[in-house]
């Protein structure tokens, strides 16, 4: 007969093991974004005998109601998205690194532009009304003094999917855009008069002495309270596979592809060196990541939910 003593062990120690993670569900978006995640893909199947698993998903608007449903545990959202999400859901998403940093270029085939002061008098096509795009766009032409939508200004456009940018360039039905990565890397490879103006060297780094986060991994706050340790041996593999995959980009291209990840193996060999993936752990970089939020709130306050997230955003 099984004593009292014995069931009440055992039923503390079911209760126990059921606040940790059997499994760790990662949310991922398809395209340029999760490049290094294609070698977590291949490598990195469980982590402390906890079984990964990965989900793709089409974008973050995909992604995002799977986190808030207990449905993913970690996945990759612009910062803005996250720092709204987390304002708005007292804290239910937490931010663990930034994983990519800016990676835009103003392309054209009009060898006459060289830099955003040529840009006087024409029409910009920009990826994504609202995106880090768009706010860092219109950051760089305000601080050359350059007017928005004037006559004598830079007139913004937003009405082209970001998709579509590069091959509406390419058939001449539009002359100026500003495209993330691999959209750039897409652009030349076709056409080799495509000229691309890489915004971050020769104007936000100018400005402000680095780089700015694009892209970030999320975290939901109940999954790391209770799986610190799986959560830190994932975030240390993840790390290692932005290393390897920046360090072998012909490699990292071939993986994208097997795994299916949007992109065809070329253009992600080709982009990868341009694309800026870093592995940079969110507390030690708040200052940056609140320049950024900075933009946004200026502008539209309702794009990071009202204000700057506190330190526990940070994690």
């Amino acid at each position: 007969m099984i004593s009292k003593k014995l069931l009440a062990f055992t039923a503390s120690a079911l209760l126990f093991t059921g606040l940790f993670a059997q499994e760790i569900r990662v949310g991922l978006l398809n395209g340029p974004s999760c490049v290094p995640a294609a070698y977590m893909m291949e490598n990195t199947k469980s982590i402390k005998n906890v079984k990964v698993t990965y989900t793709k998903y089409a974008d973050p608007q995909a992604l995002l109601p799977k986190l808030l449903k207990n449905e993913a545990d970690i996945g990759f959202l612009p910062p803005n998205v996250a720092a709204k999400v987390y304002n708005s859901t007292n804290g239910a998403v937490i931010m663990c690194a930034v994983t990519g940093n800016g990676n835009l270029s103003l392309i054209t085939k009009d060898s006459s532009v060289q830099s955003l002061e040529d840009l006087k008098g024409k029409t910009v096509y920009v990826a994504g009304h609202g995106a880090t795009p768009d706010y860092i766009l219109k950051y760089l032409l305000k601080e050359k003094g350059i007017s928005i939508n004037t006559p004598d200004g830079v007139t913004l456009d937003f009405s082209i999917p970001s998709a579509n940018l590069a091959a509406m360039l390419l058939s001449g039905k539009i002359e100026y855009a500003v495209v993330p990565e691999p959209f750039t890397t897409i652009a030349q490879q076709k056409d080799s008069s495509v000229i691309a103006i890489d915004l971050q060297k020769t104007e936000y780094e100018v400005l402000n002495k680095e780089n700015y986060p694009l892209t970030v991994m999320v975290v939901r706050k109940d999954f790391a309270e209770e799986n610190k340790a799986p959560l830190n041996a994932f975030l240390k593999e993840y790390e290692k596979a932005c290393k390897w995959t920046v360090k072998n980009p012909a490699k990292a291209g071939e993986l994208c592809q097997k795994n299916e990840l949007g992109l065809p193996a070329t253009v992600v060999e080709k982009a990868i060196p341009k694309s800026n993936y870093v592995y940079e752990p969110a507390k030690k970089n708040k200052e940056k990541i609140e320049k950024l939020l900075k933009l946004f709130l200026q502008d539209d306050p309702s794009s990071i939910g009202g204000k700057l997230p506190d330190e526990k955003f940070y994690y």
